[in-house]
């Protein structure tokens, strides 16, 4: 799952880069406002961590030119403001959760989950379309009962699909939610995923829509 990181300190960049994928977490990194808001006004990410004290545009200035211009993606504040009046500013801004640092890297992790999950319209912590049960805290998958053993990009494709149940995503849309920048792809990076989830799980599971793109119906067929 593809994040935003805005963080300006280096060392604490790096840790919260590297921590978050342990978690499953592919972060892009940025280290200014102004980067900040241009990222997440032109990529698809599923979730923005944002420092406040950044250079040029303060965090708070991105939040309002993000909302302003209608970008919905779930804003996590990570910052050492701990007063009542920055957490009510933050949290009126339109941030959907304030978290002060020092921050456990896990709980860090489970709170961008559930900002996800909501975003998603999920209500429960395990995702469940059809005979597929899906855990993103622990990288499970059952399907028909069974655990499934994937590969972390095929569970992140999964997962993705799962998300955005009876949506059609193209390939394209597909590549710049899971991959971050600087990744190189293979040309059918995606097509070879897709063909391993059919193989694994069910043929019929995962629908090609000709000239347009994958879905995983929302009710899929008996």
């Amino acid at each position: 799952m593809r994040v935003l990181l805005v963080e300006d300190d280096p060392l604490l960049g790096d840790a919260l880069r590297a921590g978050l994928g342990q978690a499953g977490f592919d972060a892009d990194w940025v280290r200014d406002g102004a980067a900040a808001e241009l990222a997440a006004r032109s990529e698809p990410f599923a979730a923005v961590v944002l420092d406040l004290g950044l250079p040029g545009l303060s965090g708070f200035e991105v939040l309002r030119r993000l909302r302003g211009a209608g970008r919905r993606v779930p804003v996590l504040i990570l910052t050492a403001r701990d007063a009542v009046e920055d957490r009510v500013k933050g949290l009126d801004a339109g941030a959907d959760d304030y978290v002060v640092k020092p921050v456990d890297l896990k709980e860090l992790a489970a709170r961008l989950r559930a900002l996800v999950r909501r975003a998603a319209g999920a209500a429960g912590p395990i995702l469940r379309v059809g005979e597929i049960e899906l855990d993103p805290a622990a990288r499970t998958v059952v399907f028909r009962g069974a655990p499934v053993d994937l590969h972390a990009r095929e569970f992140d494709l999964l997962h993705e699909l799962m998300l955005n149940a009876g949506r059609v995503l193209s390939r394209e849309q597909l590549e710049r939610r899971l991959y971050p920048w600087g990744r190189e792809l293979g040309s059918n990076a995606v097509e070879v995923h897709i063909h391993h989830l059919r193989r694994r799980l069910a043929p019929e599971l995962i629908r090609t829509v000709r000239g347009v793109g994958y879905l995983i119906p929302r009710e899929p067929d008996a």
